[in-house]
């Protein structure tokens, strides 16, 4: 659940993770990269690359624990050999809160990096999440680059009820050298539930032509079939489903109370389908901890050796989340109200001197394949030299 930054909100509503670890999910299906990176097609690139954008928001399914709002001057680092990146994000604004990431392949085989803003609006009994800020994934092997931004997230009965998450909304990658792009369309749940979790749209070429469908849930897979075959499929369902429709009387203003269940617990896979992407498997005890997968589960992992390396403004080194992920909330509580005081009286003593904050990892700039503003990193966190981090913990 995503909330204002302004208000305190009981430590109980968190998840043992700050906004910054949040973040650091996109990188879980990275073998969608790595195998763009295998195949000379490029359509078949925009497959992989497409996938990835969907699975990067994959992991907010049934999360409806608030992650901790990253301090300002906060920063998150993961090495994944197994996976092939290193990752480094830090929160460069506080109003508004904008946190800035960037990800390597080891390889030096792609570069993805973005900045998110989050922009709430709340409506009664949901609240929802228009993730604002651009995202971008350069493969130098074949000299592309890739844009685009996230769907808009929604987390329904915030005041009372069972918590439920949906996302809606268009997303659109590009292909900044080729000129293709895969419009995809996050559709709203609907009353009765039958759009809940479905994404679909088309790969077009530059000059707009269908190259092939895709289509799936975000929860679950994703499906490429030819856009002929998809066309046909989707006008003998919509005609099913109005027959459905004249037997049933709706209201389109209403909100549904419950999370509606979706239409089938599958998608319905079309002949001559190819499957793209699978999420991975939640683990057996995911429900007992906030719906984390395992991914997840080990972005909290502090060995010894890390201590001495990682910078002192590390989500991992942050006391509410430490003793939260323990399970002692009066001393998460106590500690969170500790670390975002010291933060509004840093703020204070800043205003009344001619001090201005100076993000250490991220510049602002020009996104060099859209010509956004954005936030450009810095190239230097990797040096280890962290000798005047400020002490925000």
């Amino acid at each position: 659940m995503l909330t204002p930054r302004d208000h305190t909100m009981p430590v109980i509503l968190n998840e043992p993770l700050s906004f910054l670890q949040r973040l650091t999910e996109y990188m879980e299906h990275t073998y969608l990269i790595h195998q763009a990176n295998t195949t000379t097609d490029s359509m078949e690139r925009m497959k992989c690359v497409a996938a990835f954008a969907v699975s990067a928001v994959a992991s907010q399914w049934e999360r409806t624990g608030k992650p901790f709002n990253p301090l300002l001057g906060e920063t998150y680092e993961l090495i994944r050999e197994d996976l092939g990146f290193r990752w480094m994000s830090e929160q460069v604004s506080h109003h508004p809160p904008v946190s800035a990431f960037h990800a390597e392949g080891l390889q030096e085989d792609f570069l993805f990096h973005g900045s998110i803003y989050p922009k709430l609006k709340f409506w009664g009994k949901s609240v929802e999440a228009e993730p604002k800020g651009i995202i971008s994934l350069e493969l130098p092997k074949h000299n592309e680059a890739y844009t685009w931004t996230n769907p808009t997230c929604c987390v329904h009965n915030i005041i009372v009820g069972q918590l439920w998450i949906e996302q809606y909304g268009n997303v659109e990658v590009i292909n900044h050298k080729t000129g293709e792009r895969c419009s995809l369309i996050f559709k709203p749940c609907g009353l009765f539930g039958k759009e809940l979790h479905k994404v679909e749209g088309y790969i077009l070429d530059k000059s707009k032509k269908k190259l092939c469908a895709i289509y799936g849930k975000w929860t679950e897979c994703l499906y490429t079939v030819d856009a002929d075959t998809f066309d046909a499929h989707k006008k003998s369902d919509k005609k099913n489903s109005e027959e459905k429709k004249s037997n049933m009387q709706t209201s389109v203003d209403e909100e549904p109370e419950e999370m509606p269940l979706p239409d089938g617990d599958t998608v319905q896979v079309i002949p001559g389908s190819e499957l793209i992407w699978r999420i991975a498997p939640r683990p057996d005890n995911s429900a007992e901890f906030y719906a984390f997968s395992t991914f997840a589960m080990q972005l909290n992992e502090l060995e010894e050796d890390m201590k001495g390396v990682l910078p002192p403004t590390d989500c991992r080194l942050r006391p509410d989340i430490r003793h939260m992920e323990k399970g002692d909330i009066d001393s998460a509580s106590a500690e969170k109200k500790r670390v975002e005081e010291k933060q509004r009286l840093s703020r204070k003593n800043r205003s009344k001197s001619t001090e201005e904050w100076k993000t250490r990892w991220f510049h602002q700039g020009t996104n060099p394949h859209n010509k956004a503003q954005d936030w450009l990193y810095s190239n230097s966190y990797w040096d280890r030299n962290y000798s005047l981090l400020p002490d925000i913990y």
